[in-house]
């Protein structure tokens, strides 16, 4: 059985090397190759951008199978990979120019509130300039202001687009992706002043679009059609969402990015990048709901009326680069059959911001539903959502988000105080017993049957239960994780500073180790980027191991010595917040193991157990000896 241990732990060793080798040498190239080409490509872009104001390629050229549960009647929303996998989006150098030069002509309408400034393109009606004036790129001082919708075919690049389609042959020309809107009301789209975009089609169709701005980042839309063209018509409205190239992720488990949407009774859908170009069209059905593509911290979302059934579909179409990859996602409403002079009104709303707690939960309560799960609060909703408020809280009093951290941990650690101090105890007990565990287990090395029955006749005689130890931390478990994730996933602790050299809390620590925390003038490579607050948090990972009993296999105890390292380094490049809480939390760890193992007249033997003394191989072979007598 020890043999078999010590394999296991020697795989586990192993394989830890093999995945810190693989993200240093192989993952780690990739990525600086990707940022290079990355780079260029946007250079690329900006270049033909500045000659002609490169614009979005126009997506109404093909068609996409309809989802299921649309009528045969009813047209599919352009722009969606067809059965061969093209898109009419042409992807030559010439198209591109072409495109260009539509675009560069195209007028536009200002957008200018508190939280955000842009414009909305006349060509196709679209949403592709959009930026965030609270948010900056970096922290430094001249720093540009976040941009979440952009023109520009470049890497990331984002646009929203309504709009009406008709059914396969319908006699009416409807606008398209370069066609025109002229403006009939208002000349800056502001909180108090909203605009009105208008199109006639050729055969005398007049569709509007009021369009209305709130004071963060909601637009409302209202949609009309009057049909002056003297024939019956059926008329789909629709709403899209364009996302060129693939951003970068944090592709990480505790967080979604990519395609994200909320249909009714089927509830949350959530779908990287990576499966859309899978699967290439993902379709739903809904009665009510949502659906967009959300980053870390910014997303865009189309919101149909919530009292109308609608068509969802999310489309992937690869390409030969990442860079040229397109990802959409849309609706479909039910037709509406106009006879001639009759007119028909709808109301949709569009989000393109930051995804802060507050706001985004007031656009749930005024009627998107279950909008607040736009925030990835993920399966620990009820335990994530109250640690969100409970910073939110101590951040207000104290002004220094990192601080709120430090409390927050400790107010947890109070409240468990009484589960961890029954498991420290039971710990603590077992510390006792160890001497004569390790007798019996050396006495009845070679009957197992025989070694756990004198094992459970000690646990009888002490009143002691080895799983009462486990149980409580894994009580435990699923709190600090939620903690750890609402740190994670929102957007508060962006660009928080805490206390001397770290300036972001959301950035991971800025020294190293191995360039003497800036003392030698070299950068080292992101791997070797070990600073002083991910140290700490191994040092205190390390006492706080080093505090309980040795296991008896010196395999295992090799392991324990080796596990703080390797979290060191794999944890030094995540955000400072995470990493100072996790310290702290270690530290508050050892203090209250600390407090109870003298409660218990448990001697406490650090030293002794990473070798500055004999003491505890003394004391082991004294406890041997009295087990004999």
């Amino acid at each position: 059985m020890q043999d078999n241990n010590s394999n296991f732990l020697m795989a586990v060793v192993l394989s830890l090397g093999v995945l810190l080798g693989w993200q240093f040498f192989v993952v780690e190239p990739r990525l600086a190759e990707e940022r290079a080409r990355q780079l260029a490509a946007a250079e690329e872009a900006a270049a033909l951008a500045e000659i002609a104001g490169e614009g979005p390629a126009p997506d109404s050229q093909l068609r996409a199978p309809a989802p299921a549960g649309r009528s045969d009647n009813a047209p599919s929303i352009a722009g969606a990979p067809n059965a061969k996998g093209a898109t009419g989006a042409e992807r030559t150098p010439t198209g591109k120019t072409a495109r260009a030069g539509a675009f560069a002509q195209s007028p536009r309408i200002a957008i200018e509130t508190d939280q955000i400034s842009g414009s909305i393109a006349l060509m196709g009606a679209r949403f592709d300039d959009l930026i965030l004036g609270g948010y900056a790129e970096t922290l430094a001082a001249d720093a540009p202001r976040q941009r979440i919708l952009q023109r520009q075919y470049e890497n990331g690049h984002w646009q929203v687009h309504h709009g009406w389609v008709g059914a396969d042959g319908a006699n009416v020309t409807l606008p398209g992706p370069t066609s025109l809107w002229r403006v009939v009301e208002g000349t800056v789209l502001t909180p108090s002043s909203p605009v009105t975009l208008a199109h006639t089609t050729p055969e005398g169709v007049e569709l509007r679009q009021r369009i209305e701005v709130d004071n963060d980042f909601m637009f409302t839309i209202t949609h009309t059609a009057q049909n002056n063209s003297g024939d019956t018509l059926t008329l789909y409205p629709f709403a899209q969402i364009t996302r060129t190239g693939r951003p970068q992720t944090s592709n990480l488990f505790i967080l979604h990015e990519g395609a994200i949407g909320f249909f009714g009774e089927e509830g949350l859908e959530e779908l990287d990048y990576d499966d859309l170009i899978d699967a290439r069209v993902v379709s739903k059905q809904a009665a009510t709901g949502w659906l967009g593509v959300t980053d870390k911290y910014w997303a865009t979302a189309i919101i149909p009326p919530q009292d109308a059934s609608f068509s969802a579909r999310f489309t992937g179409d690869s390409a030969d680069a990442r860079a040229d990859e397109v990802f959409r996602g849309d609706y479909l409403l039910a037709g509406r059959t106009l006879a001639a002079g009759d007119e028909t009104a709808l109301v949709t709303r569009v989000f393109a911001g930051a995804k802060v707690v507050d706001l985004v939960d007031s656009y749930a309560e005024d009627g998107i539903t279950r909008f607040d799960l736009l925030i990835d609060w993920g399966w620990f909703y009820f335990l994530t959502k109250p640690m969100f408020r409970a910073l939110q809280l101590f951040y207000d009093l104290v002004g220094n988000y990192g601080v709120s951290i430090l409390i927050v941990t400790v107010l947890i650690k109070a409240v468990f105080f009484p589960l961890a101090s029954r498991s420290y105890e039971t710990m603590a007990k077992m510390k006792k017993l160890q001497p004569r565990m390790l007798q019996i287990r050396e006495q009845y090395k070679d009957d197992r049957q025989a070694q756990q029955q004198e094992l459970m006749k000690i646990y009888r005689e002490e009143k002691l239960n080895p799983l009462a130890g486990c149980l409580p931390i894994l009580l435990q478990i699923p709190v600090f994780f939620a903690l750890y994730k609402v740190l994670f996933v929102t957007i508060d602790m962006r660009h928080q500073p805490f206390f001397g050299w770290i300036t972001d809390l959301s950035a991971p620590d800025p020294t190293s180790l191995f360039n003497l925390f800036g003392l030698i003038p070299w950068d080292p490579p992101s791997f070797l980027m070990l600073g002083i607050w991910p140290l700490l948090m191994g040092l205190t990972m390390f006492v706080q191991m080093q505090m309980n009993p040795p296991p008896p296999d010196p395999i295992q105890a090799r392991m324990f010595q080796i596990l703080p390292i390797f979290f060191t380094f794999i944890l030094a490049g995540f955000p400072a917040g995470l990493v100072i809480y996790w310290a702290w939390n270690n530290f508050l760890s050892i203090l209250q193991q600390g407090l109870i193992m003298r409660r218990n007249d448990v001697e406490i033997e650090l030293l002794a157990n990473i070798g500055f003394s004999g003491r505890a191989q003394k004391q082991g072979n004294d406890g041997t000896n009295d087990g004999k007598d």
